[in-house]
């Protein structure tokens, strides 16, 4: 069969514009971007600490070049002493400059396979505000003190000028600290890089012991990532969760619970992150005791999480299909004005009473709101914003966000189409994804793939594992049917 002379890109630029999204800047912002980069660089003084010296590294993904974070740690005799520091975006993104409105109106970076949109023009957010290799850089530095137990004992929270010194990724530490690769050649050549990761593998692990004695949700998903050579679509693969996005996982959680505990503590009204139980716990009592388990009629995280760590013990292989049945189930977080006399609804999923998002300013505009709000308590300002202007932008990303993962959603069911177009008639193994008036719809479990069951859909739920057969693709509307 020949190829699909389909145009990905210009398909991708098309949703996001139908989205409500502008990919386009404005005069004014490239005005402003030019001003910025005429700025003079950050220097210590007696608000910013000089941290240029320690042993900072990022991980992120292999192509990433908009770096929000860094990190670093240091075993002290009460336990192992974090750092995190993230991209001071706010100094050079005034609020209600031309940059900032731009950015709130978008909400947040929209990544689709060929083509990244960026919240914030790419001269900042993939140089200028990134956390780059060699680069002086000013942050908010989260440090905490993760204790044996896995428990943050003690926080602080203060601005520094810092230098990334190592750019690493999943792939290269990955596989090297579940011993399964050799190191990367950064890695291999220092010892002291070595020892850094390590301590901080060992600090991660401990904080992930202690989410989990508090019921924290472990999911295991198998995410397809469409090979794109020359901006063509060569095929698709697998990529899940290993030792490194693990590492950087727990951070960012135990980052993002510093910052919403410290915005509470001193009375800051903000913005939270919050996964409500789930709507449909009664269909995950119905799964569970499909394998044997029973859990409890009202939703409960711990009894959750412990039926899924016996379940990912018990058949490693196909957990991550219940666990993408389970995440499918939960439902989408959102973001809300919390003030801080309001009961904390809290992330169902992290078993977090009190969570927010600040670790991507980069890349999302509720971080760069956290972030403001942060500052301005550290300067001992008036807070950044007025409660009624936090929850007109949490809607608002709520909104944004739900409309990027329908965009993203959408160009991978495109990716995944046109890598799929010469296996018509092949069978796979699947797992029901989804069950709406619109129809029925599996994912593939290898390679994982999304499309819509069109022939022997009746009766089937959210879950049920079954054997499909491809019978068409459509790359130009995503479409991928099967029937049984």
């Amino acid at each position: 069969m020949a190829e699909t002379k389909f145009d990905l890109a210009l398909s991708a630029r098309e949703e996001v514009l139908r989205e409500g999204f502008e990919p386009d800047f404005s005069p004014a912002v490239t005005q402003q971007v030019a001003a910025i980069k005429a700025r003079s660089a950050a220097v210590p003084n007696g608000e910013i600490q000089d941290l240029r010296d320690r042993l900072w590294s990022s991980i992120d993904n292999d192509t990433s070049r908009d770096l929000d974070q860094i990190e670093f740690a240091e075993r002290v005799q009460e336990g192992v002493l974090v750092s995190i520091g993230i991209a001071d975006v706010d100094l050079d993104v005034p609020i209600a400059s031309p940059i900032d409105q731009h950015a709130m109106a978008q909400a947040t970076t929209v990544y689709t396979p060929v083509q990244i949109f960026p919240m914030l023009p790419e001269e900042l957010s993939t140089d200028l505000t990134s956390l780059s290799p060699g680069c002086d850089r000013p942050a908010i530095v989260i440090e905490m003190l993760v204790a044996e137990d896995g428990s943050v004992t003690s926080s602080k929270i203060y601005r520094a000028l810092v230098r990334n010194k190592f750019q690493l990724t999943y792939s290269r530490v990955g596989g090297w600290l579940e011993g399964t690769a050799t190191p990367a050649p950064e890695i291999a050549a220092s010892r002291d890089l070595q020892a850094q990761i390590r301590l901080q593998d060992e600090a991660a692990k401990r904080l992930l012991e202690q989410r989990n004695r508090l019921g924290a949700l472990d999911f295991d998903r198998i995410e397809a990532e469409p090979i794109i050579v020359d901006g063509a679509v060569k095929g698709i693969t697998a990529r899940r969760k290993d030792r490194a996005s693990n590492l950087i996982e727990n951070f960012m959680v135990a980052a993002n619970e510093v910052i919403a505990a410290t915005l509470s503590r001193e009375g800051v009204s903000s913005i939270r992150r919050v996964v409500r139980q789930p709507e449909r716990w009664p269909r995950i009592v119905e799964l569970a005791a499909r394998y044997g388990a029973t859990l409890p009629v009202q939703p409960d995280s711990p009894a959750l999480a412990a039926f899924l760590r016996q379940q990912k013990q018990k058949d490693p292989v196909h957990y991550p299909d219940l666990s993408l049945s389970i995440v499918k189930l939960m439902g989408p977080g959102e973001y809300v004005l919390t003030r801080a006399d309001d009961p904390k609804e809290g992330h169902f999923g992290l078993a977090a009473h009190d969570y927010t998002h600040s670790t991507a300013p980069n890349r999302r505009f509720a971080d760069l709101v956290t972030q403001r709000l942060i500052k301005s308590l550290l300067a001992k300002r008036r807070a950044a914003y007025l409660d009624e202007d936090l929850s007109r932008i949490a809607r608002h990303c709520t909104l944004k966000e739900d409309a990027a993962r329908k965009v993203e959603r959408r160009m991978g069911k495109c990716a995944a189409a046109l890598a799929f177009q010469n296996r018509i008639g092949q069978s796979f193994a699947a797992v029901v994804t989804g069950v709406t008036p619109r129809g029925v719809f599996v994912r593939v479990l290898n390679p994982p793939v999304e499309g819509r069951l069109m022939r022997g859909e009746q009766g089937v739920d959210v879950g049920d594992q079954l054997q499909v057969t491809l019978l068409h693709t459509d790359a130009e509307r995503g479409f991928i049917d099967f029937g049984r």
